[in-house]
């Protein structure tokens, strides 16, 4: 006797209710079957009733059984698939309500989350707005410190001040003013110590009314010096650059000469005239040989930044 292995019904007790609700669904065609066979012992028109039309609780029962079957179909394969796979299944109902609340879900997160970015927006504009402060302070400390250091390159490489002479440099008075109408050396002392002092627009206004109202004196060259870097400081350089001519002229052998020689240079350059700042350097270096190493150096710096041959 051959044993045949049993087959394997995953689904037993849901394969037993499909049969057992199929044989229900086919039993009145086999009892209306079974009576025809028999023969006229029922009225006829009893046996064109039970044949021509369909109960619809049948109906019912066969959507029914289908709906079943097709959920049957489903599971297995999902069963067979989690088999195969080795990975666990997961069932979800695919129902309106459930999907509804799906998505009802995920617009909250949606909605958390954009609410975090927006805050997150205030608070990088809050600190843009403030990095923005505090770069426009940074500016006008940097500002500030320029024009310190501009300051502070006019007097580089000047020389000391001597005891007496007109080319000597006078120490500033206690309380200076810009007024004039005292003597050449009194305004010109008067204009020395506002610059020295950092009052650079009261020492250009100082030395201007100067150079007019003594313009012949024997201090107008120096004077012109001084004005001219006044000028520079405010970054005039085209007005800076006639004065320092104004105090060059004649080429005086001054202390202060040399570097008047080396301003004017410099502010032909800021103006875009290498050609006439190139000769400038060239008098420089033939007028003034012997001028002191940080006038040299400077203007050998110069010379590079113009491009001279």
């Amino acid at each position: 006797m051959v044993r045949t292995a049993p087959q394997f019904r995953p689904f037993g007790p849901i394969d037993d209710l499909i049969m057992t609700s199929r044989r229900r669904i086919a039993l009145p065609a086999a009892l209306v079957l079974s009576l025809s066979l028999i023969g006229p012992v029922a009225a006829p028109t009893v046996v064109l009733a039970q044949t021509s039309m369909e109960d619809p609780l049948d109906l019912r029962d066969a959507r029914r059984v289908e709906r079943m079957e097709r959920v049957v179909r489903e599971l297995r394969a999902i069963v067979f698939q989690g088999r195969d796979t080795g990975r666990p299944v997961v069932v979800q109902p695919a129902e309106t309500d459930y999907r509804i609340e799906e998505l009802n879900r995920r617009l909250t997160d949606l909605e958390s989350v954009i609410t975090r970015l927006n805050g997150q927006i205030e608070t990088t504009n809050f600190e843009l707005r403030q990095s923005r402060d505090q770069n426009a302070a940074l500016e006008a400390q940097m500002s500030a410190l320029n024009q310190k250091v501009a300051a502070l390159e006019v007097f580089t490489g000047v020389p000391p001040a001597t005891t007496g002479g007109s080319s000597g440099f006078s120490a500033p008075v206690s309380a200076p003013n810009t007024g004039g109408g005292g003597s050449p050396q009194a305004d010109f002392e008067r204009a020395r110590g506002l610059m020295l002092s950092g009052n650079y627009d009261g020492a250009e206004t100082a030395f201007e009314s100067f150079v007019a109202r003594h313009g012949a004196a024997s201090l107008a060259p120096e004077a012109h010096y001084w004005l001219g870097k006044t000028l520079v400081v405010r970054g005039a350089d085209a007005e800076a650059a006639s004065a320092f001519i104004a105090a060059i002229r004649g080429w005086p052998t001054t202390p202060w000469a040399p570097d008047a020689v080396l301003e004017l240079s410099r502010s032909l350059i800021a103006l875009d005239r290498s050609s006439e700042a190139c000769q400038t350097l060239a008098e420089l270096s033939r007028r003034y040989a012997s001028a002191a190493p940080s006038i040299q150096s400077r203007a050998a710096a110069a010379r590079t930044q113009a491009r001279c041959g």
